[in-house]
């Protein structure tokens, strides 16, 4: 049962690297090296910090992005 529950976790974890690697792709970042991802991502993260505006502006991009 144990055994089960790890291989659907594992599934899981899978599908989630899956999806948010397809957001690299959507965005046109597929052929960028990891290491300027991986700053624009900690950057991103610093910038959101305490700022709802910042927050909903992007988000608001990020709605309009899924609806095309």
């Amino acid at each position: 049962m144990a055994k089960a529950m790890t291989t659907e976790a594992r599934k899981k974890d899978a599908r989630e690297k899956i999806e948010l690697g397809g957001l690299i792709v959507k965005v046109g970042l597929r052929y960028e090296k990891r290491a300027l991802l991986l700053g624009l991502l900690i950057d991103a993260t610093a910038r959101l910090r305490g700022d709802d505006k910042e927050r909903e502006r992007l988000l608001a991009i990020g709605a309009e992005a899924f609806g095309d």
